[in-house]
Order: structure tokens, then C-alpha cells, then sequence
């Protein structure tokens, strides 16, 4: 593989007057007076965002403060890969690969590398890497997107030209899942995965086994998906439908992120400021990676059930977020991992290194202490 190279991202003055433009003349929906978020995005916050986004959003200064990063690009198993790479401030430090969700990218990370790689006690540090998966951020658009599997084995690949035979890994959402992928089909490599939900629960035995905390946790996911899963029924059949209009219409793109930052986040208005929020929806818009983005839910719903419900043998710790969308049981996570590390913390949700970024780093030096 060739070297990695230096990555600088800038937005040239015509993209962002095209946004701004879009923006402006954003032909609006009407709504039920009292709906608020109850059948999506509310309409009010929407304007609010969008009036902020094409006048008062200083786009440049944030890429800017992305571009202080250490970004590297590199093809990576005929996929051209973007990835944060921030070297610990002492040696001997352990390596770990953090895999982000949708709909995000490197963005999830942004606020914990820093903690990661420069802790109070050296001992704890961490060579960080962060790549966006293929289809989303700054990494290539696949032409038929990749699964978790694929996407780990690319993450194997990464991780041993950036010099590291062995290392750790960690994720949620997506993420979670190419961790999970890391640990099954490259434990030789992997010395422990860290992970922040459990996945969905695919089980293929008889269900008289299960706990009844697993039961019922099997039955609030299948309550969730029907009341709130419409948007991953979309990704797994039919993106291409949906990205018509969310690659030209900026607004409609904020609307389809904002209300799952907002349902699968820990009190979002406290959490979140109105240029973070932008920061990551910016990404997609200037990338064009909505669609790409999408199409994983299409790859990862062909992954045969057998492969998914696979144990995972290497170490395995959880950080289950208060948060964070339908939490599963610990006897759960015995039975589908090898499970050496289990906490629940009462605040943060489902992208906790970026709501809580302090908490979320002292849970992984805590996890990853006894595998250095």
C-alpha cells in the first residue's frame, strides 16, 4: 500500500455561495401547528437552523479548527481512506482504531483525541486512528458500498501499514459493528474491542434459552424499529429514493440528521451548539456522502444471519450510555461476547465520545489498562 499522505479539505467560495443559495431559497413543508418533533424534525427548529446556516455559520473557521488534526489520506485495499492519526505525546503507547456510525464521520471523535493521546498519566495514552468508513466524511464514495466485515478487514490493512500489529479497537453504531468485525475475523491482531451498544439481536436458538431480561430486551428493539426505524427501512431498500433529495436539497439533509442527533442524543439542546450540529451535517453536504452513507444499512442487511450471530472470543468491554437508544441486558453481551468489561453511565447517548467526550475517554483507559 502506498504511503499515507497529508489531507487539507477546503471548500472553495463558489460551493459555499451554491450552499448558501440553496439554503435561502429552501421551498418549505407546512406542519400541524402543536406537532413539535413528534412526526419529525420540527419545523420551527428547522428555519431557525437553516436562517443560521446560510448567514451566520462561519464554515471556513470550522475547517480551520478540523484542518489542526492530523489528517492522512492512503488507498487502502483499492479504497481511498481518510483518517485522523494523532500519535500519543509519550511512547509505548497502545494503538486503537475508532470506528464511527451513521450519520456521522471522523466528526464523532473530534472532541476526545486530544484526551486520548495526551492523558494525565502517560500510562493510560493512546496512538489514536480515526477513519471515515468508504461512503462517508472524506474517505472515497465505493461504487457498491461495503459491509462491516469488508470495512474491518480495510481497517486490518490500515492499521498494519501504519505500523501497528497489534492494537484495539472501538466504536458504536456502525462502528460497533466493524469493531465487532475486527475482533471476530482478525483476533490475532485485535487485543480487545470496546463498544458502546450491542448491536441488533440476532439470535438463532431456541428463545426458551434466553434470559427474560434478554426477551424483553428483544422486544422494546422490535417496538423501537416500529416507531422510529422508518429511516433504516429506507437505507436497507431503497436509498437511492431518498438521495435524490437529500443530495440537492441542503435543508431536507438537515432535517433527515438533526432528528436522529436529537432522538438518539442525551438532552440535545444542552448538549449540542448549533455550529457542531452544522459541522457535521456541513460534512455530508460538501462531501456529497448522504446517499454513500446510506447505502451500508443495503450491504450490511446481506450479511448472512450466521455471520452476524457470530461470538466474539477476543475481550470484549461495554460503555452503555443512559442515553443511548434501547440499552441491552448484560446477559446479552455474555452470551455474544467474551465480556471482560461492563459499565452503565447515567448521562451521554449514542454518540457519546462527542457528548461526553471526557467520560467516554476514562472509560476506555479503564477498559484497556489490563491489555497494554
Amino acid at each position: 500500500m502506498p504511503s499515507p499522505e497529508p489531507f487539507e479539505a477546503h471548500a472553495t467560495a463558489e460551493q459555499l455561495e451554491d450552499l448558501r443559495a440553496r439554503l435561502r431559497n429552501t421551498r418549505w413543508p407546512d406542519a400541524p401547528e402543536d406537532a413539535g418533533w413528534s412526526l419529525g424534525t420540527d419545523l420551527d427548529y428547522l428555519k431557525g437552523l437553516v436562517e443560521y446556516w446560510a448567514d451566520g455559520f462561519d464554515w471556513p473557521a470550522v475547517e480551520a479548527e478540523l484542518a489542526k488534526l492530523p489528517r492522512f489520506q492512503a488507498e487502502v485495499g483499492g479504497h481511498r481512506i481518510h483518517f485522523v492519526h494523532a500519535k500519543a505525546a509519550s511512547e509505548g503507547a497502545l494503538p486503537i482504531v475508532l470506528t464511527h456510525g451513521w450519520p456521522d464521520s471522523f466528526w464523532r471523535y473530534s472532541k476526545v483525541i486530544r484526551l486520548l493521546t495526551d492523558p494525565e498519566d502517560p500510562a493510560d495514552a493512546f496512538d489514536v486512528v480515526v477513519p471515515d468508513v468508504p461512503g462517508f466524511g472524506y474517505s472515497g464514495r465505493p461504487g457498491h458500498a461495503l459491509n462491516s466485515a469488508q470495512v474491518a478487514g480495510l481497517w486490518a490493512e490500515l492499521m498494519e501499514t501504519l505500523g501497528y500489529p497489534r492494537f484495539a479497537a472501538g466504536g458504536g453504531d456502525i462502528g460497533s459493528h466493524v469493531s465487532r468485525y475486527l475482533g471476530l475475523d482478525h483476533p490475532e491482531r485485535v487485543v480487545a474491542v470496546h463498544r458502546t451498544d450491542g448491536g441488533l439481536p440476532i439470535y438463532q436458538g431456541d428463545p426458551a434459552d434466553l434470559t427474560q431480561a434478554e426477551r424483553d430486551w428483544m422486544q422494546a428493539v422490535a417496538a423501537w424499529g416500529g416507531t422510529e426505524g422508518a429511516y433504516a427501512a429506507m437505507h436497507r431498500t431503497k436509498p437511492q429514493t431518498a438521495a435524490a433529495g437529500l443530495t440537492d436539497s441542503p435543508a431536507g439533509l438537515a432535517a433527515w440528521i438533526v432528528e436522529k442527533l436529537r432522538s438518539w442524543s442525551d438532552k440535545f439542546d444542552q448538549t449540542y451548539t448549533m455550529d457542531e450540529v452544522l459541522t457535521n451535517i456541513t460534512i455530508y453536504w460538501l462531501t456529497g456522502t448522504i446517499g454513500s452513507s446510506m447505502r451500508m444499512y443495503n450491504a450490511n442487511a446481506a450479511i448472512p444471519p450466521a455471520q452476524l450471530a457470530r461470538r466474539v472470543e477476543v475481550p470484549s468491554g461495554f460503555s452503555l450510555f443512559a442515553g443511548d437508544v434501547v440499552l441491552p441486558p448484560r446477559a446479552w453481551l455474555e452470551r455474544t461476547t467474551n465480556l471482560a468489561y461492563f459499565t452503565e453511565l447515567d448521562r451521554g447517548g449514542h454518540f457519546a465520545p462527542f457528548e461526553q467526550p471526557e467520560l467516554y475517554a476514562a472509560e476506555l483507559r479503564k477498559f484497556f489498562r489490563p491489555y497494554r
